[in-house]
């Protein structure tokens, strides 16, 4: 017999009824049942429940064991009573009689439970992340992204693309985030860099007449954390391609995306039409260029009904140049308490607020009118046009779609008057009990506010469709950006080949559109790449309205611009998250759920205590000597 077991914890079946089996795996719980102990033993695969009473031979040593005990049993496998069987688990209808013990490792009092999923502060599961991986959620978490990757790799093998490795010790590269450095010891002064993405390798693959490439690339960014974003190593797929255009990319990395999404989304209905959006749109409509199209309120610009209007905060706000008024659409929403709810919902986003208008039903003739008295009109008001005009000069409107009478409330819709108001609700598509929220200014002082209420009133009005992956991309990227100081900088991939090629850089960089693209599903960028910038001439002026001059251009990409001069293919491509696909097939908003190993929110590890801090003769090898922090 085996030294420790025969069969794993998920395999026995009533076919082994009556043999003698081992098994070895964690104490998952103890029951006593009159002096009768029940354990359920548990290992990687599964679950079997085991049982001693005084008539073993090791009762006295079952009586002692306690829950994360790692033993060993071997005993006769019984069936259960049929009024106990277990249909939940693959084991469930077999117990097995403990004959011999032995124990392979004792636990300590438990600083977090493993049985049930109790809710436990981060910071205690992060330090004891082994034990918090034997909880279910969590290792079922992980064993989801293991068979993603592999699926992944397979379907990327299938379509013709080889899997390279690329250097994880390399040169600094601007990526849009902080490097980690690594200081050289055969090199006093000088340092390395983790590679933030694969990036320039990738390309220099193309140029040496590969034709297809991809890697499960771990890539390191020293960034602030957030919910969907390790703070300091990640995991994505990342693939190139010569000779192609954006929309080849896009043919290509649509299907090993829905398909990793059909295989593992449990169900759930995974959308086959991805629209095309731009960046500018997806901003306007949505407030954020990762759309969860899943919450069909799209915003519109409605600046005209307030133009001149007696909203005079509006009227005066838009005679500023490069301001615009904005109407969040809310289905369902028209309510004067759910008005008031979201206008404090743009308080606490650091807005004086948001405008509002709503429509109720009210009663022509006054009867079962929410306020007010009445206008005293009957039903025949419906089909004659001089009461209905008479009608509408006193707020309220017929929808014939509803076959109702309404009326726009709230402050807004007195202060801009009738004829405005329902100008908007026809613009907007609304009807009796929605409602329509607005924000002004410049769009950059509120998008993401916006964006944000969107969200909001989306969930609130139980408007998403849960059980669905939507996808669209986002393209048209703009390549520059002014930054706090008003400096012109990338906004996105500076090895992007800019749309009109040298023609589009020798105008305004604020209106150059680069061939970069994103992937939104549900509200999180799955996958963002571009068609790269193969010539150098386009390459060298590029980096020169970003305020980088031709020699440094050439000491930063030294190996790329040397690489250039030799027939480069056109080539782009793309990168996937792996932690954020996982993510969302597993139906978690935390990244560090699906992470075996994560960081805190601080870009700390607990369990492993890092980072520490280096002790002198480390730094003496490296040359190197700490500044103490005021």
């Amino acid at each position: 017999m085996h030294a420790f077991r025969t069969h794993t914890c998920a395999e026995l079946t009533k076919d082994a009824v009556g043999q003698t089996v081992r098994l070895s795996g964690w104490v998952h719980r103890v029951r006593d049942h009159g002096g009768v102990l029940f354990i359920d033993l548990r290992d990687h695969y599964g679950m079997t429940q085991v049982l001693c009473d005084p008539d073993s031979p090791v009762f006295s040593q079952v009586e002692k064991v306690r829950s994360e005990w790692c033993i060993r049993i071997d005993g006769t496998v019984k069936a259960r009573d049929e009024s106990l069987i277990n249909p939940k688990i693959p084991t469930g209808e077999i117990e097995v009689f403990i004959r011999d013990m032995e124990v392979l490792g004792t636990a300590e009092e438990l600083p977090l439970p493993v049985f049930g999923d109790q809710e436990y502060p981060e910071e205690t599961r992060l330090k004891y992340r082994f034990l918090d991986l034997r909880r279910e959620s969590l290792h079922d978490n992980i064993m989801l992204r293991s068979k993603v990757v592999q699926s992944i790799r397979k379907r990327m093998w299938d379509i013709d693309f080889t899997e390279f490795q690329t250097p994880i010790i390399t040169a600094s590269s601007p990526e849009g985030a902080r490097d980690f450095l690594v200081p050289s010891r055969l090199h006093p002064g000088k340092f390395y860099a983790l590679p933030q993405a694969p990036q320039q390798f990738k390309q220099l693959i193309m140029v040496g007449g590969f034709d297809k490439y991809f890697q499960i690339a771990p890539c390191f960014r020293d960034e602030d954390p957030r919910a969907d974003r390790s703070p300091t190593d990640f995991y994505q797929l990342d693939m190139e391609m010569s000779f192609v255009s954006q929309q080849d990319v896009f043919d290509t990395i649509q299907p090993v995306i829905a398909g990793i999404f059909e295989e593992f989304g449990g169900g759930r209905r995974v959308d086959t039409d991805w629209p095309l959006i731009s960046y500018r749109d997806s901003a306007l409509w949505y407030g954020t260029d990762k759309p969860d199209l899943r919450n069909p309120i799209k915003m519109q610009i409605v600046s005209e009904h307030f133009a001149g209007s007696g909203f005079a905060i509006f009227a005066k706000l838009l005679e500023q140049e490069g301001t615009e008024i904005r109407a969040i659409p809310a289905p369902g929403g028209g309510s004067r308490k759910f008005c008031d709810r979201m206008n404090k919902f743009a308080q606490e986003q650091g807005l004086p607020g948001m405008g509002y208008i709503f429509w109720r039903k009210v009663d022509p003739s006054g009867k079962g009118n929410d306020e007010g008295s009445g206008w005293g009109f009957g039903e025949a008001a419906k089909s004659d046009p001089k009461e209905l005009a008479e009608l509408a000069k006193l707020g309220v409107q017929y929808d014939a779609n509803s076959d109702q009478f309404m009326e726009a409330a709230g402050p807004l819709a007195k202060n801009i008057g009738p004829e405005r108001t329902e100008a908007i609700r026809q613009q907007l598509g609304l009807e009796v009990g929605d409602a329509a929220f607005f924000l002004g200014g410049k769009p950059a002082s509120f998008e993401g506010v916006a964006g944000r209420a969107r969200t909001v009133i989306g969930e609130e009005l139980k408007l998403i469709d849960e059980d669905r992956f939507a996808f669209a991309w986002i393209v048209d990227f703009p390549m520059y950006e002014k930054d706090d100081e008003g400096r012109i900088d990338f906004s996105h991939n500076p090895f992007s080949m800019p749309q009109g090629g040298m023609a589009a850089l020798e105008g305004d960089p604020l209106e150059v559109l680069g061939y970069q693209y994103d992937l939104a599903c549900n509200g999180y960028e799955l996958v963002s790449g571009a068609i790269r910038n193969h010539k150098l001439d386009i390459m060298y002026k590029a980096f020169e309205i970003a305020g980088y001059g031709a020699d440094e251009v050439e000491k930063r990409f030294g190996g790329m611009v040397n690489a250039f001069k030799y027939g480069p293919p056109p080539h782009g491509g793309c990168a996937a998250g792996i932690d954020r696909i996982v993510m969302l097939l597993a139906d978690t908003a935390n990244i560090r759920e699906v992470i075996m190993f994560p960081m805190n929110q601080r870009a700390e590890d607990l369990m492993m205590n890092a980072p520490s801090e280096p002790t002198g003769e480390q730094l003496r090898d490296l040359s190197l000597r700490v500044i103490p922090q005021e």
